[in-house]
């Protein structure tokens, strides 16, 4: 046989086990769940060739491309104009020519960088690509490195022009290449390069003031690449988490569901085999119980041995504690899968509660056990199921006597609530319980350490049977207890279920207007 104390470890390691599930979900779960995605971001970045997380190598040169791709009739426009300017210094074959190999480069930009977005993402080879695009940028600014030194080399004013075109350019090339970060070094190195010979070449003071504010304007181009660079890789990466918890939420929903779905068909097999055994135990019980009655009372002669008829009563006894078990389990099912039915009708919840205590004064009696009563004798008719109710009565005072010992006190009270409602109360001077252990005593199954040792032997489906069947009258349950203070269970109903008493019909009016009535109608 398994000890008493075996039980009560293993309810309190269920409850532990328990609290431990729900501090997985508040921090252990969120702490696993970054490990995770730190362990797949370090994966994707040694397979990357960026040092960045492997999904984001293709979308910044995704964006490259498209950024290429849509820019190149502006790109094309401002070239346009710059060598229409360059006209005024410069003989207009020679500015043709530039806006040519220009605009070829801006060309070869473009196939590009739609062959790219036109490709499939997981056949590209990126690192080929990257090398492209950055030698691409590099040819790109080496034509207007052209046109800049050109311009520089010529004595009449042209050093606003050239500083306005160096930052133009620079600025386009900081602004599209970003993501590309050695596209944007080499597109803005020939004009870099450029600008210094215009230095080593000045004559005076404004012409090196006006290249040393343009090698300023080239150098803060560059670190504004590379804050944009920064920017596309948090976004990046927060597009990327949104996803990733898309995804995580698609398939906790997927898993819920599935949950769900066991759980609905284990509570309707469940069901179903509550329905066969209840038949199927309660027949097979009666026959036991009516024969080991008749063999108790020994109605067809006394028996050759007086332990027949000791053995006879224990039979009986128990058929009858597995009868009730029985119905426990079946009660508590049917209140759990909601298919417990009320039969609301008016009833006195004092008149309720005294007939069950004398139902139980025998037990009491035995255990030379006092019971009080306190009880409201204002108290108006509750609408509410007279079974369930009985039931909540008989569960509450058959523990207070099983758990209180031999001269003890159990006190009953009925009275209002403070919000005018009613409630049944019933406290013991038992060993009471640890308010470690009352979430084990209100689970199905579960006893607490001091009532094993002390009590009688029972179900553990009392109190949630009493909570339950309190839960769907919409009333309360509260449970008090202290260890050698005693235990107060205490369940209440709501306003709504107490009914006002009607007002006394007037005879005397009502005989006194019938005439008048009636003529009224004969008229």
């Amino acid at each position: 046989m398994i000890p008493a104390g075996r039980c009560v470890t293993m309810g309190e390691l269920t409850a532990q086990m328990v609290e431990r599930g729900r501090d997985a979900v508040s921090a252990t779960a969120v702490q696993r769940r970054r490990l995770a995605q730190d362990m797949r971001a370090a994966r994707e970045k040694l397979t990357s060739s960026s040092g960045l997380e492997r999904t984001f190598d293709y979308e910044l040169v995704r964006i490259f491309a498209e950024n290429h791709g849509g820019s190149t009739l502006v790109v094309s426009a401002l070239a346009v104009v710059i060598a229409a300017v360059a006209t005024l210094w410069f003989a207009l074959p020679l500015a043709a020519c530039w806006l040519g190999l220009v605009l070829a480069a801006l060309g070869l930009s473009f196939v590009l960088s739609r062959s790219f977005l036109q490709r499939d993402p997981d056949t590209v080879d990126l690192p080929e690509w990257r090398n492209r695009f950055a030698l691409v940028e590099l040819v790109v600014g080496l034509t207007w490195a052209i046109a800049v030194q050109a311009l520089a080399q010529i004595d009449g004013g042209t050093n606003g022009f050239v500083l306005f075109v160096a930052v133009m350019v620079a600025a386009v090339t900081a602004m599209l290449s970003a993501t590309i970060p050695i596209a944007v070094y080499l597109g803005v190195a020939p004009l870099g390069l450029a600008v210094a010979a215009v230095f080593l070449t000045a004559q005076n003071l404004s012409t090196s003031m006006l290249v040393a504010m343009t090698a300023s304007a080239l150098v803060f181009f560059l670190v504004l690449a590379n804050r944009l660079f920064s920017s596309a890789i948090t976004t990046l990466r927060s597009r990327a988490e949104k996803d990733a918890m898309f995804a995580e939420l698609e398939q906790a929903k997927a898993n819920s569901d599935e949950a769900r779905r066991r759980a609905e068909e284990a509570n309707l097999a469940k069901s179903r085999f509550l329905a066969t055994m209840s038949h199927e135990l309660r027949t097979p019980l009666n026959a036991i119980l009516g024969f080991s009655e008749v063999m108790q009372n020994e109605v067809f002669g006394p028996h050759t041995s007086p332990s027949y008829k000791e053995y006879s009563a224990d039979i009986h006894g128990s058929g009858q504690h597995l009868l009730t078990l029985i119905n426990e389990i079946l009660d508590l099912s049917r209140i759990e899968a909601g298919r417990y039915e009320l039969a609301e009708e008016a009833l006195k919840l004092a008149w309720v509660v005294t007939e069950c205590r004398h139902m139980l004064a025998l037990r009491a009696k035995a255990k030379n056990q006092t019971v009080r009563e306190h009880m409201d004798p204002s108290l108006p008719r509750l609408w509410a199921d007279e079974r369930a109710v009985r039931q909540i009565v008989l569960n509450l005072l058959s523990n207070a006597i099983k758990f209180t010992p031999p001269g003890g006190e159990i006190v009953i009270k009925v009275g209002w609530t403070s919000s005018g409602g009613q409630y049944v109360s019933v406290k013991d001077t038992g060993p009471g319980i640890p308010e470690e252990e009352i979430p084990v005593v209100m689970s199905s199954f579960g006893r607490g350490s001091l009532a094993i040792k002390t009590a009688e032997q029972g179900s553990g489906l009392g109190l949630p049977i009493v909570k339950g069947l309190a839960d769907l009258h919409g009333g309360g349950f509260q449970l008090r207890s202290k260890p050698r203070e005693g235990t107060e269970v205490i369940v209440t109903f709501p306003a709504a279920r107490v009914m006002d008493t009607l007002a006394p019909v007037d005879v005397v009016q009502r005989q006194t207007r019938s005439p008048a009535v009636t003529s009224k109608v004969a008229a």
